[in-house]
């Protein structure tokens, strides 16, 4: 265990088997050198990305999973990505920060050295070390930051929110940017009005993309989406969907942005899209894309996947919050300790927008 020592120790909510819940753990507590940061976590958000890494699998369809043993993972492992805390040590070559400092962390962190880390697309390495995934996680009382330029200045923003900034916030930042520029009038259907969807219907606003279309098979987030202020809703399982997509886009559906990533979302986004538009799939529920090949390049669509985002992208979501006060979405907070039980009221579906866990004194 690279950097602990057994002078003091802190606890984390482990996942020691994968399916099984998380187990309140005592772990010697990390002592920073170098660039690294110990951060004291004040909040952490609850994704569905928390539920697949439990689960330790994603499904490919076909009746295939992908392990996520293949990808990096171990157990035991302390989940949670959507970090926010204050500076609590720092090692002696650390000069940006000081203990007590606020700080979002970006949790997605390359191996440092490749090409693509090197160019600042640290969320596309293939050596990940990612924050709750790869290395050890926000759902504990301490979290170690190999290097100080991963830290976010959040002052002034509610932290509950800026901690969902981490993962939602970014993911849908870097998801709308793959549809700009845009042009006026052209139409965009956002599948998923959970807390990313809800993120993008009210980002999408804030840069005068639209109109939009929200698809959601839930009344309550619909009437959500319309409170933000959609130009319409659609129920995907409505025996019409298909139908009515159509008639809303009047072909000039320009993107859909697919924050659930299943079968049906995507077949609904793509038979709808006019010639030359775009699908950008960002949620990872799960099967396999069916599609006729010809159909891509005789229509010209692009179909192109969104992971996460970058620490730049990070910083000029938090700008652009800054900036034009983009509404909260529902944050509903709880106890670090009821981590499990928002584990089961995410994957139950109970959950309008995003669940923060707080740090108990």
């Amino acid at each position: 265990m690279d950097g602990f020592t057994q002078a003091r120790t802190t606890h984390s909510w482990r996942l020691n088997v994968s399916c099984e819940p998380l187990v309140l753990t005592e772990e010697p507590r990390p002592v920073p050198k170098g660039r690294e940061v110990l951060m004291k976590v004040s909040h952490c958000g609850v994704c569905h990305s928390d539920i697949h890494i439990r689960e330790g699998k994603y499904n490919i369809g076909g009746g295939k999973v992908l392990n996520l043993s293949d990808r990096g993972l171990k157990l035991p492992l302390t989940l949670g990505h959507e970090i926010l805390g204050t500076v609590e040590a720092v090692g002696p070559d650390v000069t940006s920060v000081k203990p007590g400092d606020r700080r979002l962390l970006h949790t997605w962190i390359g191996c440092g050295e490749c090409a693509l880390c090197k160019s600042g697309d640290e969320n596309l390495c293939a050596q990940p070390q990612f924050l709750g995934v790869q290395a050890r996680g926000g759902f504990a009382e301490h979290v170690l930051v190999r290097d100080e330029e991963f830290l976010v200045d959040v002052e002034g923003l509610d932290p509950a929110l800026a901690a969902t900034y981490a993962c939602s916030g970014v993911t849908v930042f870097s998801a709308v940017n793959k549809i700009r520029p845009h042009r006026e009038g052209e139409k965009i259907a956002v599948f998923g009005i959970g807390g990313l969807g809800q993120t993008a219907l009210q980002l999408l606003k804030a840069l005068c993309m639209g109109p939009v279309i929200a698809v959601d098979p839930s009344p309550e987030k619909r009437k959500i989406a319309e409170s933000i202020g959609v130009a319409a809703t659609l129920d995907p399982n409505a025996p019409d969907a298909a139908k009515q997509l159509a008639a809303f886009g009047e072909g000039k559906l320009a993107a859909a942005l697919d924050f659930v990533g299943a079968e049906g979302t995507t077949t609904l986004a793509i038979n709808a899209l006019r010639k030359g538009g775009q699908l950008v799939i960002v949620g990872l529920y799960g099967g396999e894309l069916r599609y006729p090949l010809p159909f891509i390049p005789m229509r010209a669509i692009a179909i192109r996947g969104s992971y996460v985002g970058s620490l730049k992208e990070l910083k000029e979501f938090v700008d652009l919050v800054r900036k034009v006060k983009l509404p909260p979405i529902p944050i509903e907070t709880r106890p670090m300790s009821a981590v499990n039980e928002a584990l089961h009221d995410l994957e139950a579906g109970k959950v309008a927008g995003r669940i923060v866990l707080e740090a108990t004194a």
